[in-house]
């Protein structure tokens, strides 16, 4: 029986602490991958310690779980009071129960309902912004009060009310008696409290994605921002070091419970060690810190600018930008950071924050919670806002780099006069296999067929939305992306229950450790993405479909109501000179509207390479016959509607594992 507990224990332990442990270790991965170990390196710390936007978001977290959790305390700790003082049982009884509603509440019906309070009351008084550090920090003390009550409120009613009695007897007014009696004793719930508010407060993502403005990205907001791409190992590193904090305070936590609980004198003699054992901890922790600053590698020089201040009237103001998640270069590796560029040379701040689709654009516009100068949607995105005038017009005579804008990029259907959008990158779909797992014989063709290719059941990753999804079915047999005849739509609907059972899995962003760990064979994706997959495997290849593909073009636009409209016209034409946007699409791995850059010093994708062949080498079928690269079009709502209900159903089929 013992030896059984034993291992009920090793496998509790395991269970819970296994993906700590491989976080630890993959934070000192040399490589990009979260499933292929590369070596071990520093080079995240490094990374960690010298990413503005990672500093900034951790900064921010910091900042609202301190000032949470002291608000939520102090509240917290007097409402408890006020409880225990109470007389009227039925009204006690019914404040326990309402304490306890926030914490049986689902958070997403708490984030939902806040952020609609907010925006409210918000227009009501007609603020300019109405979600802000103000709106998170108020709903963050809101969840936090319940755990700061319950731990407290137990406290008072174990504390020997004779006490206070005695010491009012002694001359104590009430006041000084509650402070030097009643406070004292309750202090260990008070502590608790506190550290339960800190902690839940640092990790909480639904309400603070619902309830924070644009110029305020905490942590977690910045990690799921990532999730486009993948979330780079930098975060790996960082949550090393907070599970490290995190510990280090909860044996703090447990050592003065335990001073607590015993007689003093004994406290004293038993446990005079332990605040030198936790003073090592928080040491320890530090010179792990410092040895990651010492350790960092210099960063290469390939991406190096220079740029000379120039003072405008937008000197000194804020812009607003917000844009895909890893879509622009931040100053990881040698990639300088541009936004920090733009900030040294026009002494303009920007506040820098993320989406992860353009549905969810979309819906932060319409709710008119956020108040953004800069987006960078989609065409097919840019169309309905331009439908439903939610972007402000622009005048691109105004842009002095704007005459680099290669001309096929000009006019399109979106904005066909160029009155709301300047193109800021542009990509296609194609297709990504394992050369170790494919036979070359089956990609000589390069046909979306290799997608429906039976000897690779299990091992193929379609997309996980209906529109690329039905997108490949329907140029695969020469099908309009954009018809209006439902039974084209069906058509697609059954190619793809067709290609169901050889399906592994529906995916987004799932795609990049599934590729990279050579956990499945072929794979639709974007073409950029999948430059950055093949520079962490070097197994996988690429190719176009010759049936044809989807084209799209990702643009900055001015949503309608923008405060600093002057500074967005100066970061879009910062984004088109020649040496910016080189970088940019460096980083970024997409290719460039700007005509400048497959000329410039292309340091990365030199001509010849792969990757510049992807990039800017499209097949020659393709340039013979323009209809090959469709467009997405903003569609009816009721088609939208149609085919997302079919994809359901494919889904649904039961022939996929996930």
């Amino acid at each position: 029986m013992k030896t059984l507990s034993r291992i009920y224990t090793v496998l509790i332990f395991t269970i819970l602490y296994a993906p700590i442990a491989v976080m630890l270790l993959y934070s000192f991965n040399s490589g990009k991958s979260p499933a292929v170990f590369q070596g071990f390196s520093l080079k995240w710390y490094g990374e960690l310690f010298t990413s503005k936007d990672t500093l900034a978001a951790l900064g921010n977290t910091l900042l609202l779980a301190v000032c949470a959790a002291a608000i939520a305390t102090v509240i917290g700790t007097l409402a408890a009071y006020g409880m225990y003082r109470m007389k009227n049982k039925y009204l006690k009884r019914t404040l326990n129960t309402v304490t306890n509603v926030p914490m049986m509440n689902p958070d997403i019906v708490t984030s939902i309902s806040m952020m609609m309070m907010f925006v409210f009351v918000g227009g009501l008084f007609h603020f300019s912004s109405n979600l802000n550090f103000g709106t998170i920090l108020i709903a963050h003390v809101t969840f936090c009060l319940p755990y700061v009550i319950l731990s407290v409120l137990p406290k008072f009613r174990q504390m020997d009310p004779h006490l206070t009695e005695a010491a009012t007897d002694l001359g104590c007014t009430p006041v000084r008696a509650f402070f030097k009696v009643q406070l004292p004793s309750v202090m260990p719930g008070i502590f608790t409290g506190a550290l339960m508010s800190f902690t839940l407060s640092l990790d909480d993502f639904v309400i603070s994605y619902f309830t924070t403005g644009s110029s305020f990205q905490t942590l977690p907001i910045l990690i799921y921002s990532m999730t486009k791409r993948r979330v780079t190992p930098d975060m790996y590193a960082l949550s090393s070091l907070m599970f490290l904090a995190v510990l280090a305070l909860l044996l703090l936590n447990n050592h003065v419970q335990a001073r607590q609980e015993k007689q003093a004198q004994a406290a004293v003699r038993t446990h005079k060690g332990a605040p030198r054992r936790v003073l090592a901890a928080v040491l320890a922790l530090s010179l792990v810190f410092l040895f990651c600053l010492t350790s960092i590698q210099s960063l290469g020089d390939k991406w190096r600018y220079e740029v000379e201040f120039v003072e405008t009237e937008y000197t000194g103001t804020t812009l607003n930008v917000c844009n895909w998640g890893e879509y622009i270069a931040d100053g990881s590796e040698e990639y300088q950071d541009i936004i920090d560029l733009f900030e040294r040379k026009y002494g303009i701040t920007v506040i820098y924050s993320n989406y992860t689709s353009n549905e969810e654009l979309y819906a932060m516009l319409k709710q008119g919670g956020n108040s953004y100068d800069i987006v960078i949607p989609s065409d097919y995105m840019i169309g309905k806002l331009v439908e439903e005038e939610l972007l402000e017009k622009i005048n691109v005579e105004e842009l002095d780099n704007y005459h680099y804008i290669d001309g096929k990029y000009k006019d399109l259907f979106y904005d066909p006069q160029n009155e709301y959008s300047v193109p800021y990158a542009v990509g296609m779909l194609g297709v990504i296999y394992n050369t170790a797992m494919v036979d070359e014989a089956d990609v000589a063709s390069h046909s979306w067929d290799l997608m429906w290719n039976p000897r690779y059941a299990g091992e193929i990753l379609n997309f996980d939305n209906p529109r690329d999804a039905f997108g490949i079915a329907q140029i695969r047999a020469g099908l309009d992306v954009n018809s209006l005849d439902r039974s084209e739509w069906l058509a697609a609907r059954d190619a793809l229950l067709e290609q169901a059972p050889l399906v592994y899995r529906y995916v987004m962003d799932e795609v990049f450790q599934t590729m990279e760990g050579a956990n499945a064979a072929v794979a639709a994706y974007y073409a950029g993405d999948c430059i950055s997959m093949m520079g962490e495997n070097e197994d996988l290849a690429f190719y176009y479909p010759e049936e044809g593909t989807n084209v799209f073009v990702d643009a900055m636009c001015v949503p309608k109501g923008a405060k600093n409209i002057g500074a967005a016209m100066l970061f879009m034409d910062f984004m088109m000179e020649p040496d910016i946007a080189a970088l940019n699409a460096n980083y970024i791995c997409y290719a460039s509207p700007n005509t400048a850059v497959p000329t410039n010093e292309y340091y990365d994708y030199p001509e010849g390479t792969p990757e510049y062949d992807i990039l800017y080498n499209t097949p020659a079928s393709y340039q013979s016959d323009p209809t090959k690269t469709q467009y997405y079009h903003t569609m009816p709502s009721d088609i939208v509607q149609f085919y997302s209900d079919l994809f359901i159903a494919v889904k649904a089929s039961g022939g996929p594992k996930g």
